[in-house]
């Protein structure tokens, strides 16, 4: 899928667009519902609301577009398992925090650069179909008074996220936008992005019938899965491995389960035996590498290439507490200032004849 982005993206989106370059269309005529005021709602209340349904910032995960969260973390969320995650803002790292901040700003550049004036809208909106009422949207804005866009959509990135940029609007960017269009029927977005603090693009993208189809379908099993409490797919992201963290967090203590009956599980198993022995050959080769690099570079703190850089530079020293040592002398101090870690599971592979 990560090799089709480019493709895909061409396929409804234009290169940046500038003031009054756009031809007249027709928008179409069914309205989406206004399923909750917003203007005075807290977020818990906002929260409570978002779980009546996929939002548009939810529809990437929902079709597992998404490469910041996976779909069964998404489907523990609004099966009430997990709590949406709230950012901790005293930590100095809050993109959600800046982005907040920074949206009023890009849709200030956005209008004065198009001449398109906006507006929020205060409302969590629903698809007016009955068969499509599991479908939710925030916009950021809806533009007023244009035949060719109708609503904006502001982003701001960082280094990292600047990255999913480099070839136009992201696939999960693309996801949420057209499942905007769909809640409301409308014809085109834009998509006005500030990237790194210092560069802003503006991208449209068009609605496109059979993408809103793809995605469609796709959210309906997702919300499926979410009305029956059937876990979705897994894959092999972070999110995904903490969501199987939280659904089953400990074992029945002496329970074994015999599958080796189920040809299924068994290919899966000898899968997992096969890409352990990849990891570790591989593994052995990069540290080899490594290590004949190292030896060439001796006390050289960085070495460039044609094709990048390396560097080799010793961490600060630093000054840690001897907690063993103190509890030696101490250890009365541990009844006194108790800390609880909270056990993960391990997974452990034994084959045969080991």
């Amino acid at each position: 899928m990560r090799q089709a982005i480019t493709s895909q993206q061409q396929a409804f989106i234009g290169p940046p667009v500038r003031a009054k370059t756009y031809s007249s269309r027709n928008t179409r005529n069914n309205k989406a519902k206004r399923l909750a005021e917003t203007k005075q709602m807290s977020r818990e209340q906002w929260l409570q609301i978002r779980k009546q349904g996929i939002g548009s910032s939810d529809a990437a995960t929902a079709c597992g577009l998404n490469p910041h969260m996976s779909m069964l973390e998404l489907w523990m969320i609004k099966t009430g398992r997990m709590q949406q995650s709230i950012e901790d803002e005293s930590a100095g790292y809050a993109p959600l925090y800046w982005g907040k901040r920074l949206e009023p700003l890009v849709a200030e550049y956005y209008s004065m650069h198009t001449n398109h004036k906006v507006r929020r809208v205060n409302a969590v909106l629903q698809h007016p179909d009955e068969d499509k009422a599991f479908m939710l949207a925030n916009l950021d804005y809806a533009i007023v008074g244009s035949d060719e866009v109708q609503v904006l959509e502001c982003k701001s990135v960082g280094e990292y996220g600047a990255r999913l940029w480099r070839d136009g609007v992201p696939l999960y960017v693309l996801c949420q936008v057209q499942h905007q269009l769909a809640v409301t029927g409308k014809q085109a977005a834009h998509v006005c992005v500030l990237i790194c603090g210092h560069e802003t693009r503006i991208y449209k993208v068009t609605r496109s019938e059979s993408v809103i189809e793809h995605i469609v379908q796709a959210e309906r099993h997702f919300w499926k899965c979410v009305e029956m409490d059937i876990p979705p797919a897994v894959d092999a992201s972070e999110s995904a491995g903490k969501a199987l963290q939280a659904l089953y967090p400990e074992q029945t203590p002496l329970l074994t389960e015999d599958f080796t009956d189920n040809e299924v599980a068994n290919q899966l198993f000898n899968e997992l035996l096969e890409e352990k022995r990849k990891i570790e050959t591989h593994q052995q080769l990069f540290d080899e590498v490594k290590h004949r690099l190292q030896i060439l570079m001796k006390d050289t703190e960085r070495v460039v290439f044609m094709g990048g850089a390396i560097t080799w530079k010793k961490a600060q020293d630093s000054i840690s507490l001897d907690s063993k040592a103190l509890l030696k002398q101490h250890p009365e101090y541990l009844k006194q200032y108790p800390q609880t870690k909270v056990g993960t599971r391990r997974f452990q592979i034994y084959p045969h004849g080991h």
